[in-house]
């Protein structure tokens, strides 16, 4: 036991080092398993190829991006003082970030790599059983769930390591670890600021080909979706790998590191209490710093514990059945390992900004977390899955036409923001009660612990649709197409589920970078009766919608190209129709590459610069009030806007796509059976196109807005701390009592006792 309070730091690193191990060996499985005939690997190959000349387009502007950002983080660590006041970073902040930037594209490359060699191999297990292409196309996903955790724990760990031997951190409460901690915001900073240009670019990519795709084939040509006449239909595979598993791979990577970095931070601010000069946690008071990795790192362990159980026997089994089971063993495996954990490390009583809390309430305020993801997984699965009431009453009102199709998904979305933002704040108040902040960041924190394994259910969706593109475009028997549609329906609503996860741990630790934010500021409240913090809250909230409308207005004039360029080829190209020639896919890629890329600028400018205009622009402005405090009405109401944005987007994107699909196997509207090719089915098709980019672009992307302006804001709080003027206000109140007593021989004295109060106002 004392070898392993001694030497636990060291686990950290290791439990990813594990994860990545695991995944090398899940990967090396893929690899081995019937990649199918020639035209399937050809086929195959366009899409590998595409996905990684999107890849290599947006690492060489990013990679000017980084190097530029990282120039201005080695400047501001030089600066060690302002105005008197002391700061704690380092020019080592801009390694930091360039360790994260790596990471997180090294995530997102992982996961792609594993999608574009697992989606082949589906079809050809497809054609044997729908069991085998379940395993192929989940142990893809895994192998990106395995690859982002294992990386982010790896990383997080050894940099912490490496920075405590640097600034020489001794103890938890002191000038150096505060160092340590600021420089290691820096990996974050860059796994944040990757994720967002991966996923907007992604999702801009992927939705301006499928939106193409659908426009043109679908509804104009009247050709099957994924039909190899389809010029886009490349180009509409190749988004699903750069947008939902490169640029979602990128997305949780990010989510994972800010979480465990935001309860670290304030994990620092905890005071372990000592007994003859040693803290009585065994651990020199680090163990409220180290609790999230921990716990992060086993839950990478349960996560492949996890993934045994999914399996199915037959064709009528139920694949969502079977995800459910691995991600709940997951979850509880989780859940009981956490009380140990937490038992171990912990001391008794902690203190924490004025809150005493235990041991125990840390243990409780991690079950809330787990229950809220749990929660938030069921309740995006009811609005998003097939023959559920939200996806039925989309159905039954695509028979009236296109227009009552909108309103109906328009409804669903609004309708499905009520349980969750109930369940977040229900879970925000009952990890405060337990543990305050820290318990509110430790929630998150067990929330994201199992992200193996929500990551790799994300995945084996954008797998099994690649494995049904190819099975459609290799012409393959209808059974083969059944499998993979019935894996492809699942992946739906996994990929809504994952998406309601990321927007639910976004906004717990979003809070819990709010609560670190304003500490390190030195601001006490966001007081909103004073006008520029409101004015700030009320730019906030805009903030969501306007880099929505640039998102889907990408997508618009992307896919605006894309039409006319597959028109072009029908109308130019003799023969496609009647499959004597091959379509121009190159073009389309093209396309969908340049204008990704072009669009995806503008809004990651928004969620990285306005923080700094704000914080930094507004400084002096107002005598009364710092601009620390109206970035802090900022970030609230970028916050609360971009929760309800990103559920909302997303659940009814994801509606619209299920009630869409449902008319492949038939619906019943009014008690006539329609099919694909009806008018209900091509108001559904409309729907869809509207639902792609709310759920794939715009939708996904308001998790990492929100987490990438907190973090921008945590980085800068420190130059912009100084000159915040705040009142303590110390109320004492004036009593006189007159005391009557009796004594032995019965005289009687009165005595006079004053207690002065009075209201004091102390300006420091």
């Amino acid at each position: 036991m004392e070898f392993l309070q001694n030497n636990l730091i060291y686990f950290i690193p290791v439990l990813g080092l594990i994860g990545i191990i695991v995944m090398a060996i899940k990967s090396a499985w893929v690899n081995k398993q019937d990649p199918g005939d020639a035209n399937m690997q050809e086929l195959a190959g366009y899409i590998a190829d595409g996905a990684m000349a999107f890849l290599k387009a947006e690492w060489k502007v990013l990679s000017i991006f980084v190097v530029f950002t990282a120039a201005l983080l080695a400047y501001s660590g030089t600066v060690h003082e302002v105005n008197g006041v002391e700061l704690h970073s380092s020019w080592i902040i801009a390694v930091a970030f360039v360790i994260g930037a790596v990471f997180s594209a090294t995530a997102g490359y992982i996961g792609m790599k594993a999608a574009t060699k697992a989606n082949v191999r589906t079809t050809q297990a497809a054609r044997t059983s729908l069991s085998k292409a379940l395993k192929v196309s989940f142990t893809g996903g895994t192998v990106m769930g395995l690859g982002v955790a294992g990386l982010a724990i790896l990383g997080l760990g050894g940099l912490f390591i490496v920075f405590m031997q640097v600034f020489n951190v001794v103890e938890a409460n002191s000038t150096e670890m505060k160092t340590a901690i600021e420089v290691l915001t820096g990996f974050s900073l860059g796994a944040e600021s990757i994720a967002l240009f991966a996923r907007v670019g992604g999702g801009i990519y992927t939705k301006a080909a499928d939106v193409g795709a659908d426009l043109v084939g679908k509804v104009e040509a009247g050709i099957p979706e994924d039909d190899v006449r389809n010029p886009a239909t490349i180009a509409d595979n190749v988004g699903d790998n750069v947008g939902d598993v490169a640029g979602m791979g990128a997305d949780l990577f990010g989510s994972y590191v800010a979480t465990i970095l935001a309860t670290m931070v304030l994990g620092q601010e905890i005071v372990v209490d000592k007994l003859n000069g040693v803290a009585v946690d065994n651990l020199n008071g680090f163990s409220p710093v180290l609790l999230p990795m921990v716990i992060c790192g086993l839950g990478i362990l349960f996560s492949i514990v996890g993934t045994w159980f999914v399996r199915i026997k037959g064709e009528d089994s139920n694949v969502q059945t079977a995800l459910n089971l691995g991600n709940w063993s997951s979850i509880v495996l989780t859940a009981i390992a956490s009380y140990f954990i937490v038992m171990f490390m912990l001391p008794a009583q902690l203190h924490l900004r004025g809150v005493n809390f235990t041991s125990l309430d840390v243990f409780f305020a991690i079950i809330v977390g787990l229950i809220v993801g749990t929660l938030m997984s069921i309740i995006t699965e009811y609005y998003t899955a097939m023959g559920k009431g939200p996806v039925n009453s989309i159905i039954q009102q695509s028979g009236t036409g296109h227009a009552t199709n909108i309103i109906g998904g328009l409804s669903v979305g609004m309708k499905s923001t009520v349980a969750p933002i109930l369940v977040l704040a229900a879970g925000i108040i009952f990890s405060y009660a337990f543990a305050g902040l820290y318990g509110v960041a430790i929630a998150a924190a067990g929330m994201m612990a199992t992200t193996a394994m929500q990551l790799a259910i994300d995945a084996f969706g954008p797998i099994a649709d690649n494995a049904g593109g190819i099975a459609e475009m290799s012409q393959l028997p209808p059974e083969v197409r059944e499998r993979t549609d019935n894996l492809d329906a699942v992946g739906n609503t996994t990929a809504a589920t994952g998406k309601g996860f990321a927007i639910a741990s976004a906004a717990l630790t979003s809070l819990a970078l709010f609560a670190a934010f304003v500490g390190v500021a030195g601001i006490d409240a966001i007081d909103i009766y004073k006008a520029p913090v409101l004015a700030g809250l009320f730019v906030g909230a805009m903030i969501p919608f306007i880099f929505s409308a640039l998102c889907i207005a990408a997508v618009g004039k992307a896919a605006m190209d894309m039409v006319q360029e597959v028109r072009r080829q029908f109308r130019e190209i003799p023969g496609i129709m009647e499959y004597k020639a091959k379509p121009e896919y190159e073009k389309c890629v093209a396309i969908s590459t340049e204008a990704s890329i072009r669009e995806m600028m503008l809004p990651g400018a928004i969620a990285l610069l306005v923080p700094i205009i704000v914080g930094f622009g507004l400084k002096g402005v107002f005598p009364s009030v710092s601009s620390a405090e109206i970035l802090g009405g900022l970030l609230a109401g970028v916050t609360v806007s971009g929760v309800l944005m990103g559920i909302f987007q997303s659940n009814a994107g994801g509606a619209w796509d299920n009630a869409k699909k449902s008319f492949e196997k038939g619906v019943s509207i009014n008690g006539e059976m329609f099919y694909k090719k009806s008018e209900p089915h091509k108001a559904s098709v409309t729907g869809d196109t509207v639902g792609d980019p709310f759920k794939d672009t715009s939708g996904p992307s308001m998790n990492i807005l929100i987490k990438l302006m907190s973090i921008v804001s945590l980085v800068i709080a420190p130059y912009i701390a100084v000159g915040v003027m705040t009142e303590t206000k110390q109320e004492i109140k004036k009593e006189i009592r007159v005391i009557k007593t009796v004594d032995s021989l019965g005289k009687e004295t009165m005595d006079t006792v004053k207690n002065t109060i009075d209201t004091l106002t102390v300006k420091p």
